[in-house]
């Protein structure tokens, strides 16, 4: 492990070459210190997986030294989509304190990447995009799902993965076939052809587990599957599938279908696929307008699951893992919901960190695509309120003091700050500086030793 003190903090400086640059990399640089010898108070105590979700606080440990080898044989990508700096900045505040740490900054490596896409008419990538520059190294235009700008496949890394012999799987708390999941495991020209996403899925890509919502886009209209449609939490949601029954396409190809978290439970290899909601495993609103973030199965479970299952595979695995919620709520000013799905990455991390710590040669790193509401972080002021509805500020207590801060928001949309990465294990130290989103895409390649 480098110096905590001052390796990448120094790369970081370095390549920024400013002011601006030492700033942030200031910012960024607790992602390195020690743990917090704050006293964690009991209510943010680490849970177990099936404490209850309005129980949920992000675990206050210290991640045990990743193997920083020679090559990836497993790799588990995490993304909390839509996770800016200060969206990483407000959620360890609410959950540790000033001072205090997430297990996400306690990593080896800290990198900046820049997001902008290809697209020729916006300046600001939406999800698709991001996700492709992720998944294929290729920037693209905004929509684009595993294509570059001319609409042309590219191989993803899970591909690679899965041509080199391992194991792969892709694990989200939005639909299984939105566009972070779809650009690591299918090809189309629209984001918004799910079902065909989700053919791919099973029929192209063969994805090994596909754990998470979305459950709509897999049955034809007027076949309600598992989850009935027009449920009352959301009346518009509803079966609306356009490539037949792809559950039953599914289980002639293999796969076992399971629709909650019993029966993930009794799931232990093999190929799995579990679809926990009708579209997001969440309700993404306003405060007290309908807003729940109360997963049917939480991330951490799916994810410690997934592992379970790919890390039978000798040749390794290659998992895809995406808190949705974080993005989602930031789209609808949310700050309670946001830190709470922030909780849920934290916890994620913590799960991919303790299996890396005993399993050498895995490769774990966290990335926001891009960073949705231009959110600030400021003092409480009455008069600086700068919005209402859903543009309202949000004043939220700091853990373990008296003080408050306000999350202000500025937009309901993506902004082009760039985002953090932080990484730990083989080829970890590829993903420190000022990087661009290509730039990981082409890190984890090299570090599973896979050429361009």
């Amino acid at each position: 492990m480098p110096n905590k003190s001052s390796a990448p903090w120094t790369v970081l400086a370095g390549r920024g070459g400013g002011v601006a640059a030492v700033a942030v990399a200031a910012l960024l640089a607790s992602s390195l210190s020690g743990p917090s010898t704050t006293q964690a108070s009991p209510a943010t105590q680490p849970q177990g997986l099936n404490a209850a979700p309005d129980r949920i606080s992000a675990p206050d440990v210290v991640p045990a030294k990743v193997s920083a080898g020679k090559r990836a044989r497993n790799v588990i990508f995490i993304q909390g989509d839509g996770m800016g700096i200060a969206h990483r900045e407000l959620i360890r505040l609410a959950l540790k304190g000033q001072g205090g740490e997430l297990t996400m900054n306690k990593m080896q490596y800290t990198g900046l990447v820049h997001t902008e896409s290809a697209d020729k008419k916006e300046a600001v990538t939406d999800s698709a995009a991001a996700a492709t520059a992720y998944a294929t190294g290729v920037r693209s235009y905004n929509g684009a799902i595993g294509v570059d700008s001319d609409g042309k496949p590219v191989t993803s890394l899970l591909e690679r993965a899965r041509a080199a012999g391992k194991s792969t799987g892709v694990v989200t708390t939005s639909q299984v076939t939105d566009a972070s999941p779809g650009a690591f495991s299918a090809h189309v020209a629209n984001r918004s052809d799910q079902s065909e996403i989700a053919r791919q899925i099973i029929e192209q890509t063969r994805v090994d587990v596909v754990l998470g919502g979305g459950e709509d886009w897999w049955y034809p209209a007027g076949n309600p599957g598992a989850w009935p449609d027009n449920p009352p939490k959301d009346p518009t949601e509803q079966s609306k599938g356009t490539k037949g029954n792809l559950v039953d396409r599914a289980q002639q190809l293999g796969y076992k279908y399971v629709r909650n978290a019993a029966e993930l439970k009794k799931v232990n290899r093999g190929k799995v696929l579990g679809l926990f909601a009708n579209e997001e495993m969440f309700e993404y609103h306003n405060e007290g307008e309908g807003d729940l973030y109360d997963p049917s199965v939480r991330l951490p479970v799916m994810t410690k699951k997934a592992i379970n299952i790919l890390s039978r595979d000798r040749d390794g695995f290659f998992l895809f893992v995406e808190e949705e919620g974080i993005d989602e709520m930031a789209h609808h000013s949310n700050a309670k919901l946001m830190i709470k799905a922030g909780a849920e990455l934290d916890r994620t991390v913590k799960i991919a960190l303790d299996f890396a710590a005993r399993t050498p040669g895995t490769l774990v790193l966290v990335v926001g695509d891009h960073e949705t509401g231009g959110l600030a972080i400021e003092n409480v002021d009455p008069n600086d309120e700068n919005g209402s509805g859903e543009q309202s500020e949000d004043t939220i207590p700091i853990a373990h003091s008296d003080l408050k801060m306000v999350a202000d928001w500025t937009t309901g949309g993506h902004t082009g700050a760039a985002t953090p990465v932080t990484a730990s294990g083989p080829g970890a130290h590829r993903l420190s500086g000022f990087i661009k989103n290509t730039d990981v895409h082409d890190a984890v390649l090299k570090a599973m030793g896979f050429r361009p």
